[in-house]
């Protein structure tokens, strides 16, 4: 059960917590094609295919295993590669993620997430941990947090403890002090339980818990979170 009292802080993920993330990142991928349709028609016939498109994004993964916890950088270098590949200008890998990276901070939060965050952030710190490549101030939600620990500019990405406990550090706490508010069980949940948070698991599919520790709070709708600190 959760203990409320003990909570002097929540960290919270982005991605599928506070807004779903494959209607932006296809809303994204359809402003790089049609872009690179203008810029770049061979590379984009190349986007076109996915078989294709697998290939050169397992290529790159391969070969930047250094990029693994940077999204933005990969998908970048990605694009670069497809440009070199149908013959066309290389360069045009900084323009095209751009407008891809534009897009994909035009979320759509899901109804309950501003509600909850008003209220959260009335109460406690908030420190943002993500593994993606969310912008909050291009979003309009860095005045809800203190700090964003994110995988791209950490070095490691969640379950890892090391993020969790940045977080922590972030607004001077000890993990224990801390909830940790996200929709993956295992990146988020089972991962803040391993770094002796508090962890809320936000379970909008209805799925079975699949590991053996048990999170502190399980609930369908970010709004249930308001119940468990009436």
């Amino acid at each position: 059960m959760l203990d409320a009292g003990k909570i002097s802080a929540i960290t919270i993920d982005l991605d599928d917590t506070l807004w779903p993330i494959w209607p932006t990142i296809e809303r994204a991928e359809k402003a790089l094609h049609d872009w690179l349709t203008v810029h770049a028609p061979m590379t984009a016939a190349l986007f076109s295919s996915p078989p294709a498109l697998r290939e050169i994004r397992e290529e790159m993964s391969l070969a930047r295993p250094d990029l693994k916890h940077d999204m933005s950088a990969l998908r970048r270098e990605s694009v670069r590669l497809a440009l070199h590949r149908a013959g066309e200008d290389p360069a045009l890998a900084d323009p095209a993620f751009e407008v891809f990276f534009a897009e994909r901070q035009r979320v759509i939060l899901f109804a309950d997430a501003l509600p909850v965050l008003d209220f959260l952030a009335g109460r406690y710190p908030l420190v943002a941990v993500t593994n993606g490549n969310a912008d909050l101030e291009r979003i309009g939600l860095a005045r809800y947090f203190r700090a964003c620990i994110c995988a791209r500019e950490f070095g490691v990405g969640k379950p890892d403890p090391r993020i969790f406990h940045a977080a922590a550090g972030a607004v001077d706490l000890w993990p224990d002090r801390v909830l940790h508010i996200g929709d993956d069980a295992t990146l988020d949940a089972l991962g803040a339980l391993n770094a002796g948070m508090q962890a809320a698991w936000v379970n909008r599919s209805d799925s079975p818990w699949p590991h053996e520790p048990e999170p502190h709070a399980i609930v369908e709708h970010l709004s249930e979170l308001v119940e468990l600190f009436a």
